[in-house]
This record gives structure tokens, C-alpha cells and sequence, in this order.
């Protein structure tokens, strides 16, 4: 696995290193010594999956406030995905920047997105399906999120989200 750090403080983007041969390759997708090693936190404790029939699907930015903070690590096995973090630490000295990344079924990469940063994701392809583990059990009281225009994150979307839940389109404008 290659870790390539984003302008994000302890987000990375992850590549496989395929060992390839007439079947196809092998490579893995997840290394609890190898994420240690970086001081990434590596207990993930489930695994969720999202699949959206449209492009044009927005779902996020979501998070979920201490002591119930989750790292995700972000990987997108079928479609095209706008991949985006947003840090919302604000003792982190990338407070309030954000990263994004386009994840798909052809580049494999994955992006580790550390606890207490927003996620969240534009589809960018029909049939789009994400996969990611989690370190944290989805708590519904703890859970916050960041709406996908809102002005303190600007992020620079490819194009106009066409479809967007009613609770994301709802939180409110993000307090510094």
C-alpha cells in the first residue's frame, strides 16, 4: 500500500501496489500494522456500503462529534465518485481546508479521512457504489454534518449536485 499524505493533516490518499500475473493481481486493502505505523487510527469496528442509482448523488458532508469521532477509510468499487473532507478540528493547523479526490473502480485508491473532519461524497457516474470501514459505531445522537454549498468549506464541486436529501440540504451554516 502507498500512502500519499493531502494538504489535510493525517488525511491520506491510499493506493494499492498490485502484484499482478495472468489471473489478474492481488493487493491489499487494509493493514493494521501498516496504518499504525503512521499513526493512523486502524481499529475499524464496521464496514458500510452506499449505492447510488444516479450521477449527481450527493451524500454528505457527515461526521460524528467527540467522544464518538470516527476515521473512515473512503473506497469507491463500482462508478465515479467526487470524494471530499473537510477538517473540523480547530486546534489542527488545516482547520477548515479541505481535499478532495476522484475515487472509482479503475484507480482503486481510497482516502483515509481522520476523525473529526466532515465527509462526504458527488457521485459522479450512475450505479456508484462506496465501501468504507469505520471506527466508530454510528451514533444518531452524535451525528453533525456540514452542507455541501455551505461557505466556510467553499469546496469547488465538478458540477451541481441533482440529487440531495432533505437532512443534507438542512444543516445549517457551519459555526467557526
Amino acid at each position: 500500500m502507498r500512502f500519499t499524505p493531502t494538504p489535510v493533516e493525517g488525511a491520506f490518499v491510499v493506493d494499492l501496489e498490485e502484484r499482478r500475473d495472468d489471473r489478474g493481481f492481488f493487493a491489499r486493502v487494509w493493514c493494521q500494522q501498516e496504518f499504525a505505523a503512521r499513526g493512523l487510527n486502524a481499529r475499524f469496528v464496521q464496514c458500510n456500503s452506499s449505492f447510488s442509482r444516479e450521477r449527481g448523488t450527493l451524500r454528505g458532508l457527515h461526521y460524528q462529534i467527540d467522544p464518538y469521532g470516527e476515521a473512515k477509510l473512503i473506497g469507491c468499487t463500482r462508478g465515479r465518485i467526487f470524494d471530499v473532507l473537510v477538517d473540523l478540528r480547530p486546534a489542527s493547523p488545516t482547520y477548515l481546508q479541505s481535499f478532495a479526490a476522484e475515487l472509482n473502480e479503475q484507480n482503486r485508491s481510497m482516502v483515509y479521512v481522520p476523525e473529526g473532519c466532515a465527509h462526504g461524497y458527488l457521485t459522479l457516474a450512475d450505479d456508484s457504489e462506496v465501501v468504507y470501514p469505520v471506527t466508530g459505531f454510528y451514533r444518531p445522537e452524535a451525528e453533525r454534518g456540514m452542507r455541501w454549498n455551505d461557505p466556510a468549506a467553499a469546496i469547488a464541486w465538478p458540477e451541481a449536485p441533482r440529487h440531495v436529501s432533505p437532512k443534507d440540504r438542512a444543516w445549517p451554516d457551519y459555526r467557526r
